[in-house]
């Protein structure tokens, strides 16, 4: 028995099950992605439940992030900040903070574009040589309604297998680096690793998986933010064994480039490519962007899923999150599949 096996299973032992909990609690909830999908999903989450975790993908390499981590051998904190930014509270002090670490400053020098959050983030990862530990504090600064932890504490390389990346090579296929420049090809992404290709888990990150009722994963860039999950063998693992329930939510619409042409079932089908062990017992989409419900639920069965089709797009843009809606959408998911109990 290797070593990660045998702490996956003492952790798994340790876990209460769903249904041993109390009459009255909120339900523990882990959200999986990155960038804005994660955003969207927790302000959404953070309104029925204050046990939230957020567990973010550090592969990002662009902007900021990437600077940063060029220069500085970091992991990359934009998607972090992001993540703690969308659990600021609704009031004064809470959406203060959000603002303020979301910043940017702008300037003709090496501080242009820089977000005040990745620096907060840095400096602290520096002062207490802990990742975790830094932001717990950046979180209780910003009275975060919520954990955030990086899914490894190592910066991660995404790499991807993409069918027409140069468009005057349209059948050849190549290999693409960069979570950047994965996120906007034009050509068709075959598949997608990581580099380190077995990179470790944060340990508190499998811990929450194997304590949660619920594992939320997605919406989000499918190859870039949603399967880098399922590539940390750890975490991948937390995701099989788990006793939570298991709802993956879809994008809106296909991403330009990284999707561009995908139905909803289509998107399963991939996730599937690259973790066929992995279960799941929701799927939550938009009704308006599913043109064809029974194709849907033919690839939701494969993971052993129902399909749950809610109006959850903001009324003013169809490419967004309505937080109100998708909360409503998650919280009828919570209670109807697997009720524990009444959440509040």
């Amino acid at each position: 028995m290797t070593g990660r096996t045998f702490r996956l299973r003492r952790l798994r032992t340790g876990n209460p099950a769903p249904s041993a909990r109390g009459r009255g609690a909120q339900p523990k909830v882990v959200a999986l992605g990155g960038g804005h999908g994660l955003s969207a999903s927790l302000t959404s989450l953070r309104r029925i439940t204050g046990d939230l975790t957020a567990v973010v993908t550090v592969a990002d390499d662009g902007g900021s992030s990437g600077r940063l981590r060029e220069e500085l051998g970091v992991l990359p904190p934009g998607d972090l900040r992001k993540a703690l930014a969308a659990l600021c509270g609704d009031d004064e002090w809470g959406q203060t903070w959000s603002h303020v670490i979301q910043h940017r400053f702008e300037s003709q020098g090496d501080l242009h574009d820089h977000a005040v959050g990745n620096l907060l983030i840095v400096a602290l990862w520096e002062q207490l040589g802990d990742h975790v530990k830094a932001l717990d504090l950046v979180g209780k600064l910003l009275g975060a309604h919520g954990r955030v932890l990086p899914m490894s504490a190592v910066p991660l390389e995404l790499q991807a297998l993409v069918r027409g990346h140069d468009a005057t090579r349209p059948d050849d296929i190549e290999t693409v680096r960069g979570q950047a420049t994965v996120a906007l090809t034009r050509g068709e992404v075959q598949s997608v690793h990581l580099v380190p290709a077995d990179p470790p888990a944060v340990p508190e990150a499998v811990q929450a998986v194997m304590d949660a009722d619920w594992v939320v994963l997605g919406p989000g860039s499918w190859f870039s933010s949603v399967i880098p999950h399922l590539l940390v063998p750890e975490l991948l693992t937390a995701l099989v064994e788990t006793r939570a329930r298991r709802v993956l939510s879809l994008n809106l619409a296909p991403q330009p480039g990284e999707t561009e042409g995908f139905s909803p079932q289509r998107h399963l089908e991939v996730l599937a490519r690259h973790a066929p062990k992995l279960a799941l017992d929701v799927v939550l989409a938009d009704r308006a962007a599913v043109p064809d419900s029974e194709s849907l639920a033919d690839a939701a069965k494969r993971f052993g899923a129902a399909v749950e089709l809610a109006p959850v797009a903001a009324r003013d843009s169809f490419a967004k999150h309505d937080p109100e809606l998708l909360a409503a959408a998650y919280d009828r998911i919570f209670r109807m599949h697997g009720r524990i109990g009444p959440w509040r």
